[in-house]
């Protein structure tokens, strides 16, 4: 593995010109992804910027009902926070279904987002939940959707010099839930078959007047799928609107063959978990059925 030259910065304005002054050099949150690819060889970094000296980036603080989550902030510190995990179960959920305890508690949800693996496991859920980024970078900060960042396998929007600095969850609806669900052939340390993700929001009297609906595995990259959220307003999730939102997502996904599964699989697979997904995230709003 190469020895980088290691920065340890500790504000956001030191880490930005460090990121811009070497277009090789990479940001470290958690580094289980990134220690891995360099030993790998999949990047021969010049420098290393650890980013967890600096103020912020580790922790989750709220901001009036909404949440923000540092970008170094280590998975298993999700589902220690109370609120958080009562306001977004799937998101805290899909956090912790990445690697094994050991790796989770090291590992981001900022950094499973730049990975941008289709099979990121917190990326369908945090879509779904319409989280929003934080970014530095040479030009200031700026805000995206979580569904930006990723474009394809391995690559991302960020422009160099930028960096994730924090992840915003938005305050929890009245009558709102929200669901993650994956397929896997082992329980545990596996990467996602299909992942779906789902948050909905229903009314007094259980009608659906919200929905995200966010995939993952089945195609380059995480997808938001509109028309699969769409088919969920105005129902109470009867037999009809569930068989709609299956036919809108197999629709959507366009997935492949390989050691892990089979198009045919996905595309089945994916009308299940959306469904089941969907009537998860119902049952945690608490509305009326």
């Amino acid at each position: 593995m190469p020895s980088p030259a290691f920065h340890a910065p500790q504000t956001v304005e030191s880490a930005v010109a460090l990121l811009a002054a070497d277009p090789s050099a990479r940001p470290l949150g958690g580094g289980t992804d990134l220690i891995v690819q360099m030993r790998s060889g999949r990047y021969t970094p010049g420098a290393v910027i650890d980013l967890k000296r600096i103020e912020g980036m580790i922790g989750i603080r709220r901001d009036g009902d909404a949440f923000v989550i540092g970008a170094a902030t280590p998975c298993t510190a999700l589902k220690r926070d109370d609120a958080l995990d009562r306001a977004w179960p799937g998101v805290v959920e899909a956090a912790n279904l990445i690697g094994s305890v050991q790796v989770r508690n090291r590992a981001t949800i900022a950094g499973n987002l730049c990975n941008a693996s289709p099979a990121a496991d917190s990326v369908p859920a945090l879509v779904a939940a319409g989280a929003t980024c934080a970014i530095a970078g040479p030009s200031g900060l700026r805000e995206a959707p979580v569904e930006a960042i990723p474009v394809a396998p391995g690559k991302t929007s960020l422009a160099p010099g930028e960096f994730l600095v924090e992840l915003r969850l938005p305050a929890r609806p009245k009558g709102g839930g929200d669901a993650y669900l994956r397929s896997t052939p082992r329980t545990e340390m596996d990467i996602a078959v299909v992942g779906v993700g789902i948050s909905l929001v229903l009314d007094g009297e259980g009608v659906c007047i919200a929905a995200r609906v966010a995939l993952g595995a089945v195609g380059p990259t995480v997808m938001l799928v509109k028309e699969a959220g769409k088919a969920l307003i105005g129902s109470k999730l009867q037999d009809d609107a569930l068989a709609a939102l299956s036919r809108a997502v197999q629709a959507a996904a366009h997935p492949i063959d390989d050691r892990r599964g089979t198009v045919a699989y996905r595309k089945a697979m994916v009308g299940v978990l959306a469904r089941r997904a969907a009537l998860i995230a119902a049952a945690r709003t608490g509305a009326k059925a």
